[in-house]
């Protein structure tokens, strides 16, 4: 087992992630055309390949490059919240995100309004704002995948190249978990679960979101107009607690099907259409993992929520069994914050 603990470091592989500053490119050596090993660096600004002799590496550098492409690809087919969060720019991203366990913030009250007086010695308020400190805990999410040297000698005896597919499955599992820590339905790191004190919320577990009754369309007597208002109301209720868009709206897979239904008999709009033209919606979508009839309203803005990444898909390797299997380990430290102020006004609605 190789574990650092009080700034010292137990085994091989420990001992390098500290040695270079936990920067995973030294578990990434790849073997260059000249049959030596070598790890990406960067020096002076610029990413360069250093000659490595303590790392024996295992894949060739376009082996790497298949790994990371097929992650890649993978990891784009999943991540639909996550996506329009990186889309809208509503992200933070963590130097040397696994030399931190925490993520600290602080939230500020108002400290009062402004004065208006003809020549300016009216005094203004000038309450001392307070401040409130939170801690968002930076778990990795990562899934594991091997081959044996054989698979790996075969592959390039026969000039065919690796199977990826495993790859693409860890990849898949890491976005799919990403995204379930988002939506607020992750089962592995639960809203309740706390690391520093801090809590991981999603958009459906915030404590501060706003909560609405949403009528199933399964219910007798519905009809899209039935939505319609109902997701009025939901915008309203952001516009009365400060929050005044742009919305993204996110809908349960069982709305699917209504979604493209007449908003009325006879008529020429459907539902989605009809939806589309609300001032301050952005985009509807349908997410995965939002349960049952679910529905969301986010506002797309900093202060509500953004995605934390300490780092991006990374693949990393070792061997095991005198170098028989090599072992793969796809990793993502991206965590969700849903941000509130310090009133506990939050700029998520959510109906259920």
């Amino acid at each position: 087992m190789d574990y650092i603990i009080n700034g010292s470091a137990n085994g091989p592989v420990a001992n390098e992630l500290l040695a270079n500053g936990f920067d995973l490119r030294s578990r990434r050596p790849f073997i260059a055309k000249d049959g030596k090993s070598y790890v990406s660096t960067t020096l002076n600004g610029k990413q360069t390949a250093v000659r490595t002799h303590n790392v024996n590496a295992t894949l060739r550098y376009d082996e790497w490059k298949q790994f990371d492409e097929a992650v890649l690809k993978a990891s784009r087919q999943r991540l639909r919240a996550v996506v329009d969060l990186r889309s809208a720019g509503l992200t933070y991203n963590i130097p040397n995100g696994m030399g931190k366990t925490v993520f600290v913030t602080e939230k500020m009250s108002d400290p009062g309004n402004a004065a208006i007086s003809m020549d300016g010695l009216r005094s203004s308020a000038n309450d001392r704002p307070v401040f409130e400190i939170e801690n968002l805990p930076l778990p990795i999410i990562s899934s594991d995948f091997s081959f044996s040297a054989r698979q790996l000698a075969t592959s390039r005896n026969g000039n065919t190249p690796l199977d990826t597919v495993m790859a693409e499955a860890a990849a898949r599992r890491v976005a799919e978990e990403a995204e379930r820590l988002l939506v607020g339905t992750s089962t592995m790191w639960p809203s309740t679960q706390t690391y520093g004190s801090g809590y991981i919320y999603g958009y459906t577990t915030h404590p501060d979101l706003t909560a609405v009754d949403i009528t199933a369309p399964t219910t007798s007597g519905w009809t899209g107009e039935t939505l319609l208002g109902e997701i009025l109301e939901m915008i309203q209720a952001s516009v009365d607690d400060y929050h005044y868009g742009p919305w993204a709206l996110y809908f349960a897979p069982g709305w699917s099907r209504y979604l493209g239904e007449d908003l009325k008999a006879a008529s020429d709009k459907s539902n989605i259409t009809r939806l589309r033209e609300i001032d301050g919606l952005t985009s509807i979508r349908t997410l995965d993992y939002l349960t049952n009839y679910g529905v969301l309203l986010v506002q797309m803005t900093s202060d509500v929520v953004r995605e934390v990444v300490g780092m991006d898909f990374t693949t990393v390797q070792w061997e095991t069994t005198g170098g028989l299997e090599v072992h793969f380990k796809v990793m993502a430290i991206m965590v969700p914050q849903i941000r509130s102020d310090f009133n506990d006004r939050c700029g998520i609605v959510y109906g259920s």
